[in-house]
Order: structure tokens, then sequence, then C-alpha cells
């Protein structure tokens, strides 16, 4: 309560985001508006599909360029699909049980980060088990890739200016437009962004090519399954908790996003822990250099 009322007290000493001059909308095509949200979805998954065909560039790559293109539709479709769908079920159950046809309206927006990890690993196990190729590794070598889509989507939460973080009066303490109480709060989208977007990409491109973690099935993957985890479950301790679950925080002690992050932490533990003993001699995919 106290930290409430300094936040509000220096609230006109904070940086006022309207001063910024951002705008969800990047551009108008005629009456079509075209959103930095849906721009991050975009660069994330073109950057990701570049950097992927760069990684499937090294030996012993566990597909071939032609099951990376099928891949980008069936992960993009996962993103999609398993984002909505998890925020429907994870943060808003109530709201859009009783107003089904709001679950489509993707526009107004409401994805879910760990729905779209559950949507993109069954795109990967879909293709994997169609050509008969190692699940694990492509999980490996997709998950090198996914913090481009973080940090961009972050700076897009930034930009429209939703998901601030709790009241502070620390010194780049912002005002968000949005914020009924307008107080000074933390950019948490940018702390994110860093987090979950640079600092994880450093980390995952360090083990795959300074060290041998890419033939170690389930390394890379549990590398990135444990550095996101604990990056949202730090940070939400700085995050503002959803409207519609606030009550939810208060009585778990957490948020619906560190509750998410938990299994994640334990599955990137595990995996990391366990990979050693799934090292095998990497057998070449056609289409791909071989290695021992």
């Amino acid at each position: 309560m106290l930290l409430t009322q300094v936040a509000a007290a220096g609230a006109h000493h904070a940086i006022q985001f309207a001063d910024l001059g951002l705008s969800p909308i990047a551009v108008k095509l005629g009456p079509l508006p075209i959103r930095w949200y849906s721009l991050a979805y975009l660069a994330g998954i073109l950057l990701g599909w570049w950097y992927l065909l760069k990684l499937l560039d090294r030996p012993g790559a566990p597909m071939a360029r032609r099951h990376a293109d099928d891949l980008v539709f069936y992960a993009t479709l996962g993103i999609i699909l398993g984002g909505r769908l998890g925020y429907v079920l994870f943060y808003r159950p109530g709201f859009y049980l009783s107003q089904p046809l709001e679950i489509v309206k993707m526009w107004d927006g409401g994805m879910s980060f760990h729905g779209g990890v559950i949507g993109t690993s069954l795109g990967i196990l879909y293709l994997a088990r169609k050509n008969g190729l190692n699940w694990l590794r492509i999980h490996d070598y997709v998950a090198c890739c996914v913090p481009f889509g973080l940090f961009f989507g972050r700076l897009a939460n930034f930009v429209n200016g939703e998901l601030w973080g709790r009241a502070t009066d620390v010194p780049w303490a912002m005002v968000f437009p949005a914020d009924p109480q307008q107080l000074a709060r933390h950019p948490s989208q940018l702390y994110e962004a860093v987090l979950e977007g640079i600092v994880l990409f450093c980390v995952l491109a360090w083990a795959f090519w300074k060290s041998e973690a890419r033939y170690q099935p389930g390394k890379l993957v549990g590398i990135f399954l444990l550095g996101y985890g604990l990056s949202r479950f730090a940070v939400e301790f700085f995050r503002e908790a959803d409207e519609q679950l606030m009550q939810f925080a208060a009585a778990t002690h957490l948020h619906m996003g560190q509750w998410l992050s938990l299994p994640m932490i334990l599955g990137g533990v595990y995996l990391i822990a366990t990979a050693n003993g799934r090292r095998v001699r990497v057998e070449p995919v056609a289409g791909t250099e071989s290695v021992a």
C-alpha cells in the first residue's frame, strides 16, 4: 500500500508513456490498420526461419531444408491456435465460455506463450512422425529460434501500452495511459524482452555454436525451458497480475504465468540432466551432411 501511494505521488515525475509518441498501429493501408503486434509475430517467424536454416547448415542436422519449410507452416499454426486457446483456457475461461464468438477476435489481443509452446510442440511431433525424424532433436533446433519471437512480442506489448508492471518508484518508472490508477509502474515488458529475448538467445547460441549440446537430444530445449521459465517467474514479481486474475494471484501468492512456468522449469532441469545419456551417433538425414 505504501509503495502504491509513493507511485501515485511520483507519477507526475515518472516517464509519461504518452510522451514517447508510440502507437499500436504501425501503418494504415487505406481502411486496413497494420498493427505492430502483427508485425512482431511476422518478424519473429521470418527471423526464426532464417536462423533455423543457418543452424541446419551445420553438420548433424536433424532434418533437411524441405522439412524446415514444412515446419514453419506447422509452427505458425501452432503458435496462433495454441497461443489463442491457451489464453482462453488459462486466463479468461469464464468470459469466453459465456461469449464463444469472442474467441476468434484475436485482433483484440489475448495470446498465451505457454499455449503457443504446446501448439508448436504438437506441430513438431506431427512433422517428425510424418517424416520419421527425431522429434526431440528438432525441438532443440527450434528452441534456439524462439527468442526472436519473444523479443519482438514483448516490444509489441510495450508499444501497445499493455501488460505493465507493478507500482514502483524506480527512476525509469512509467505511467501508461490505459492504467486506470495512473501509477508510476515498472516497464516489465522491456524486462521480459531483455531476459526472454536477448539473454536467452545468447545462452542458446553459445550452447549450440560453442558446445556439443546439439548432439545431446533434449539439452537445448531443456536450456530454453529452464531459461524461459526462470525469466518469466522472476519478472512476474515486477508485473501486475491480469485484472481478471487478481484474486487468483492473491489467493495463491503467485501469478498464473508463474504457475505455468513451474512445469517448464522442472522439465528443463530434467532434460538437461538426462541429455548426455541420450547422446548417440547422429545419422545423416537425406539432404544434410553426416557427422560422427
